[in-house]
């Protein structure tokens, strides 16, 4: 615990920066580097509860305070403390940046109380794919997009510079993916009642099946469990999600990045797995074949021609990623079935084949707009960037 003389040193190196000023300022070093590592650590609060959040939801009844919740408020009251700081002194952010962070944070502050209600009226909300819900993904998005441009614009060149924007676009890439864990957890959720288990409690259960007007049978239990369409998930990960890995190695501009990144983030979902399993939490399929698309996007870049890069990395990605879904739901299902005492439990969300075409040329079409938008950046004159700059010395 720190000392009342270790908060005043805190405090009168921070208030000499609090004053007024235009997004854009230039930025001492070490102010810089505290206002991105609060943004860091913002985020991984945030992480940790959205990852408990989900599994939580697929075993206790909604409760507007349970402990994912507070952990992730903890992470949202960081955020708005840090959007009020570059609002106000202009510090560590362009005008660009700045715009997107402020908008990110008001959409997603608007979606709190908008969710609340939407549950106060509604009752329980069974999918991740709710208006609601999509309102905070997306106020989300543009937050972390904001962060992003920050970081890239003003962080110097370096070791740092990479590895920072590269766990930006971890979570990023989590807050993207996110909806979709409801099938990930949904389909083991699902697996588990034709084994004659169940991991939600039965209050929960019963409550959905009120909702849905239906006896608690397996009907009720796939609207519950897979309340949407099955080519969903493929389409909306290779659209979506993985089109971040494309950016990202765009922006980070290194051969590995896009595997990286994934790699992170599965590596996460890996961890959080058993912690949350062996205490009694529902367990998820784990997206592993974004490691194997994550590798073809990086594969991919090193063809020169942007276009033909698009084309066909558009196809390799997508053949990547159908053919690692289909080999999570024919090789891992035994796995966690072994694991959890069921056989037979699936290893990824029903997938549709037919639905690659589309996921394809959907990704096609996002590829190409990345690389239009790159290739725009590196022909336009260099903007002026709120740089870091080392602090003068003081006598």
């Amino acid at each position: 615990m720190k000392s009342p003389a270790s908060f005043k040193k805190a405090a009168a190196w921070a208030l000499p920066y609090w004053t007024r000023g235009e997004a854009g300022r230039e930025t001492p070093q070490d102010l810089f580097r505290v206002l991105y590592f609060g943004w860091l650590a913002a985020f991984t609060l945030k992480v940790l509860g959205s990852a408990w959040d989900v599994s939580w939801h697929f075993k206790w009844l909604r409760d507007d305070l349970a402990p994912p919740h507070l952990l992730n408020s903890v992470g949202t009251a960081i955020v708005v403390a840090l959007t009020v700081i570059h609002g106000y002194t202009g510090y560590g952010v362009d005008k660009a940046a700045l715009r997107l962070i402020q908008w990110g944070t008001g959409i997603f502050l608007v979606a709190v109380p908008l969710d609340l209600i939407n549950h106060r009226v509604n009752g329980l909300d069974i999918t991740s794919w709710s208006p609601s819900h999509i309102s905070l993904y997306l106020g989300t998005f543009f937050m972390i997009a904001g962060v992003i441009r920050g970081w890239f614009m003003g962080a110097p060149p370096g070791r740092e510079r990479v590895v920072v924007l590269g766990a930006l676009f971890a979570f990023f890439l989590e807050n993207v993916h996110f909806p979709e864990q409801h099938q990930e957890y949904g389909i083991l959720s699902l697996g588990a009642w034709d084994n004659r288990a169940t991991y939600a409690e039965p209050i929960l259960l019963q409550f959905a099946a009120d909702q849905m007007g239906r006896p608690i049978d397996r009907t009720m239990m796939a609207g519950f469990t897979l309340p949407v369409p099955d080519f969903l998930y493929p389409v909306y990960a290779v659209v979506a999600v993985l089109s971040v890995l494309v950016a990202a190695r765009v922006m980070i501009g290194r051969f590995g990045a896009a595997t990286l990144i994934a790699a992170g983030y599965v590596g996460f979902r890996t961890l959080a797995w058993p912690l949350l399993t062996f205490t009694g939490f529902p367990p998820s399929a784990v997206p592993f074949f974004m490691i194997l698309a994550g590798l073809l996007v990086d594969v991919a870049f090193l063809l020169r021609m942007p276009v033909l890069r698009a084309v066909l990395g558009s196809a390799g990605v997508t053949a990547a990623a159908y053919g690692g879904l289909a080999a999570q739901s024919a090789v891992m299902g035994p796995v966690y079935g072994a694991i959890q005492g069921h056989e037979g439990l699936l290893g990824a969300p029903p997938l549709v084949m037919a639905s690659a075409v589309w996921a394809g040329l959907g990704l096609l079409v996002v590829w190409l707009a990345v690389e239009w938008m790159a290739g725009r950046r590196r022909s336009r004159p260099v903007e002026t960037a709120p740089r870091a700059v080392v602090a003068p010395a003081t006598s």
